[in-house]
């Protein structure tokens, strides 16, 4: 009988980091991460996202969120996929990471990006799950770059970025509110630079997902 998973193979990956995991997005885990995103990402006066769609009233907050990993799913080719992912932390929802690409199958890069719930940031987790989705493209989904990017006051992203090991390419102006200039640091990891730490990191499902961005399972 035909499975979830046969049909869209993103929601069988598992990356197990200790007591952390990823997993792929399923509507159940869904509705969990739009719960964690109504409980808070980030205080008002804040912003650390590029398109300010956590400010969004609650309710339509949670709404928009599904609406977002719906399209995300119904949209996903070779040639333009997002790749989301559940972060759990002892078996419970906390936040999503993601990567982002086009004409992969020949570029082979892509740009990560993720949120914690509030209650959970300022405890290493970020490192850990941004270390386990690199281990997980770089050593099982065929990549060979990727990017990352964030704003100059957003000192707790630009960290986990650099004790991962990403090194910066260029500042860009751009404006990130109505009427607020932003100053965005550009990003870019590669095998080499990659700082892996030492958190074991387990990978189950990869082999579906690499045919399913447009690789061979040997490739």
């Amino acid at each position: 009988m035909t499975t979830l998973v046969d049909l869209f193979p993103p929601l069988g990956l598992r990356v197990v980091a200790g007591p952390l995991e990823l997993r792929g997005l399923t509507d159940a885990l869904l509705v969990e991460l739009c719960d964690v995103a109504e409980a808070g990402i980030h205080d008002p006066d804040r912003m650390p996202f590029y398109f300010p769609w956590s400010t969004a009233p609650a309710g339509q907050l949670s709404r928009n969120t599904a609406a977002y990993h719906w399209a995300k799913r119904s949209s996903f080719s070779p040639d333009d996929f997002g790749l989301e992912l559940a972060v759990l932390l002892d078996g419970r929802v906390i936040g999503a990471q993601g990567v982002s690409a086009k004409s992969f199958p020949v570029t082979r890069t892509g740009e990560t990006g993720s949120w914690l719930g509030r209650e959970f940031q300022g405890r290493g987790l970020g490192t850990v799950m941004r270390r386990a989705m690199c281990a997980l493209l770089f050593d099982h989904l065929g990549f060979e770059e990727i990017t990352s990017a964030a704003f100059l006051d957003n000192p707790a992203s630009l960290g986990v970025s650099r004790k991962v090991g990403y090194q910066p390419t260029g500042v860009r102006r751009l404006e990130r509110r109505d009427g607020e200039l932003a100053l965005n640091q550009g990003l870019v990891l590669t095998p080499e630079t990659f700082v892996r730490g030492d958190v074991r990191i387990e990978v189950t499902g990869a082999e579906a997902v690499r045919s399913f961005i447009g690789l061979d399972a040997a490739g």
